[in-house]
């Protein structure tokens, strides 16, 4: 799987480097990582947005405040396009991962590039993997669901089967682009598996469109230019709080989709590494979560009743459920019909 990004890897390799994520060390953006790396900075590639990884990475330096923190955020697909570029110059600079593209981390741990460890509490967590050994650990359950505007769509829609034949989404509902992004390629696997493929075609059918990324979606939505879309829980909670006409709507059938954190075995700062990892499964990160508009992987989480989120425990038996093993064999095949169907 990484040397599929090869290609596209030297094209986004500075896409991580120049100000996509986020630093509390100090570093100005043209540091280059091994400046950061050499200064005892924790590196952490992520796909979360800011209003998620930015409260988080504040709380833990507040715990830790000799560890300086360096976040780095773009889309799943950016960032192991840029993993694939460090393995090739025979040295990977992230310490940590933490994204929503789960077949990833199977990859990852495939190819011997994760180092096992169990966070602190563990037992405490709600844990999604049936499989689970250490290589990975959900940080969140995330969830997707049908973000409408409410200026344009009076009547919320009553199962996944209106996006596909209900005139009121009739070219107006968008699904971000599952090559870019972690998120949307998993909710694709999971309408697929629930639904099966033809589900996908009638969405094409409907008018349904492409997006570039999870955040983009949401914003066209927000924009009156598409009626509705498929839309992540905190993306799109940050537009409710500035006030954007959206409502999540959830159907039956929940998109839930695990969000794994791991760190790498090659890590130059594992034990900074395992205490980011501590911290961000104890009960202070995962208040901050869900404070987010997201899902925590723990109980004695309170959830703010303005975002509708599910309960945790809810998200993980409700959601639809998928092999993940399955999903990184056909990766390739399900973006690839994607792409061709939605050009």
């Amino acid at each position: 799987m990484f040397k599929k990004f090869f290609a596209v890897a030297m094209l986004v390799a500075a896409v991580l480097v120049t100000g996509c994520g986020g630093s509390t060390g100090g570093n100005k953006p043209d540091d280059s990582p091994d400046k950061k790396k050499s200064a005892n900075t924790l590196v952490i590639y992520t796909s979360m947005k800011e209003s998620l990884i930015g409260g988080i990475v504040e709380g833990f330096k507040a715990k830790h405040p000799d560890i300086d923190v360096d976040w780095q955020s773009a889309g799943a697909g950016k960032i192991m396009a840029k993993l694939e570029a460090e393995r090739q110059s025979g040295h990977l600079m992230a310490d940590i991962i933490w994204t929503s593209e789960v077949p990833d981390f199977y990859q990852m741990k495939n190819d011997g590039l994760l180092e096992k460890y169990t966070p602190a509490g563990f037992d405490e967590l709600l844990n999604p993997f049936d499989d689970y050994d250490g290589s990975f650990t959900a940080a969140r359950l995330g969830t997707l669901g049908i973000v409408i505007n409410t200026d344009k769509v009076k009547t919320p829609p009553a199962n996944w089967e209106a996006i596909a034949t209900d005139a009121t989404y009739k070219n107006s509902f968008g699904i971000a682009d599952p090559a870019l992004s972690g998120t949307a390629f998993m909710s694709i696997a999971l309408l697929e598996k629930q639904f099966g493929w033809d589900y996908i075609v009638r969405l094409h059918d409907n008018g349904a469109s492409k997006s570039k990324g999870s955040g983009r979606v949401v914003d066209d939505t927000a924009d009156g230019i598409l009626n509705a879309c498929l839309g992540v829980d905190y993306i799109t909670a940050v537009k409710i709080d500035k006030g954007a006409p959206l409502k999540m709507v959830y159907p039956h059938e929940l998109l839930m989709v695990p969000s794994p954190v791991a760190i790498f075995k090659d890590a130059e700062h594992k034990d900074a590494a395992k205490k980011f990892v501590d911290y961000l499964m104890s009960q202070e990160a995962q208040q901050k979560v869900a404070e987010a508009g997201t899902v925590p992987v723990r109980r004695d989480v309170t959830l703010p009743e303005k975002y509708n989120l599910p309960k945790p425990e809810d998200a993980l038996a409700n959601g639809i459920k998928i092999n993940y093993s399955e999903v990184l064999a056909n990766k390739d095949e399900t973006v690839r019909k994607f792409s061709n169907l939605f050009k």
